[in-house]
């Protein structure tokens, strides 16, 4: 790759994300992609067809928001239409045209429930190329890197594909080790190949820490990571979470995923720049009500993702679909003056949990609870005594104490956290105190509930 002090991957298209001309440039695009789904895929087709809306009637994003948004919650439903044969599923959702050109199959975790597909057709390998390159050389990667890829590569979407991401980084090596191998050999490879960018979870990063030093007789930092992208769940986000992570590698950490989007390098987080208007619309609705949220500077709502070149769509291949992420956007320009809107994760919507009518989401409490790292070693678990989202008050939860605290200690430190909760968030939790490394770490999605109203009642 030549010219490697230029600053966007993409000089001709990265400069005008989130401007006048770009918005021009989507409706075109969108005009035409609403004509392809209806021809071709019967879910879309049927969605617009229930609305009353013709693809001659869409000329403007305002034109298509009466398409209700769909989510796992109806892809569910297709695979239950099908009798639960996936590839008649996939004709609906997708469309024959488009099958034909399936060249990858991965899926979400399916943490609750079905996973949802994301295909990657043929024509998708060069967008894939191109956006992740954008977000590669964002973050700094450059020619002579090495990658390991510490996301789960087994049917994951965050995994395997990975090695078409980065397909037009030239001079930037793969090692796709994989979750699934464990921390143990993770941590040996990312050192036999002097691996210096790392991607995975928030959680795994952490687990790598508490490991390294068992593993391989010296601390994290000592492995020479200088660059962390972080996905598939809140963590890098969050302030406590980032500055413990970097603190503890030496490494900058980077917010990546729930889009097409990554953080960048202000020392304060802003949210993850949206780097893919050409090839994608995001907006934001109302998570009840359905309605459009206008994307005004620190909004609040459901994202939903629309493919504005649908056959060569990455992940998001149908009209107004959701992931059930809440997000908060922000239109100014950031203050490390890369182009782009960003946003943030708020929370999933199945998993925010209301405590005398407040909402509540994990991502906020994991936030809190970090905030007293070392006293704790930042692993907690939501107890949950009926079907969320409603919770029996007070919310009760396990967290583990640091090294080294004595019990006099703890209770001092339940009224610290009980206090900032209260202050964020509006609730004031029943802490129950584990030992360190009670709770069962994970290398994929870190689990934030104790479901005990799943447990036998006699």
């Amino acid at each position: 790759m030549k010219n490697t002090g230029k600053r966007y991957f993409n000089m001709e298209v990265e400069p005008l994300l989130n401007s006048p001309k770009m918005r021009e440039i989507q409706e075109m695009k969108l005009r035409d992609a609403v004509k392809y789904l209806y021809r071709t895929c019967p879910f879309d087709r049927k969605r617009m067809d229930d609305a009353g809306i013709q693809p001659e009637d869409v000329r403007s994003f305002d034109d298509f928001s009466a398409i209700p948004v769909a989510g796992q919650a109806q892809y569910r439903q297709v695979f239950e239409e099908t009798g639960g044969d996936l590839f008649a599923a996939y004709d609906v959702l997708f469309g024959k045209e488009r099958m034909k050109d399936i060249h990858m199959l991965t899926t979400t975790s399916g943490t609750t429930g079905t996973p949802t597909p994301y295909p990657v057709f043929h024509k998708s390998v060069e967008a894939m190329g191109e956006l992740f390159g954008r977000i590669g050389w964002r973050i700094g990667i450059r020619p002579g890197d090495r990658l390991a890829i510490g996301f789960g590569l087994s049917m994951h979407a965050a995994g395997t594909p990975h090695l078409y991401w980065f397909k037009n980084l030239r001079g930037l090596t793969l090692l796709p080790i994989g979750a699934e191998v464990g921390s143990e050999r993770l941590l040996t490879l990312i050192k036999l190949f002097q691996a210096n960018v790392l991607s995975c979870t928030p959680s795994l990063a952490q687990y790598l820490i508490e490991r390294s030093p068992v593993v391989l007789g010296h601390a994290v930092k000592d492995l020479g990571i200088k660059l962390i992208l972080c996905g598939a769940e809140p963590g890098a986000g969050i302030p406590e979470v980032r500055r413990h992570l970097e603190s503890r590698f030496g490494a900058q950490v980077f917010d990546g995923g729930a889009g097409y989007g990554v953080s960048c390098h202000h020392p304060d987080y802003q949210g993850m720049h949206w780097i893919a208007d050409d090839h994608c619309y995001y907006e934001l609705v109302d998570p009840e009500t359905g309605k459009p949220v206008p994307m005004e500077h620190g909004a609040t709502g459901l994202a939903v993702f629309t493919p504005l070149e649908p056959d060569c769509a990455i992940f998001f291949a149908n009209l107004r679909f959701t992931l059930n992420d809440i997000h908060q956007v922000f239109t100014e320009p950031c203050p490390c003056g890369l182009t782009g809107f960003r946003y943030k994760i708020v929370g999933r919507a199945d998993d925010m949990l209301k405590v005398k009518g407040v909402p509540v989401y994990p991502a906020a409490i994991q936030g809190v609870i970090n905030g007293f790292l070392p006293r704790v070693t930042g692993a907690f678990r939501i107890v949950l005594k009926v079907p969320p989202p409603r919770v029996l008050p007070p919310l009760e939860m396990r967290v583990e104490h640091g090294e080294g605290m004595q019990e006099g200690d703890l209770p001092g430190l339940e009224q610290e956290i009980g206090d900032k909760m209260h202050a964020l968030l509006k609730i004031r939790p029943k802490i129950t105190w584990l030992s360190p490394n009670t709770l069962e770490r994970s290398v994929k999605k870190t689990n934030f509930f104790d479901k005990d109203y799943e447990q036998g009642s006699g």
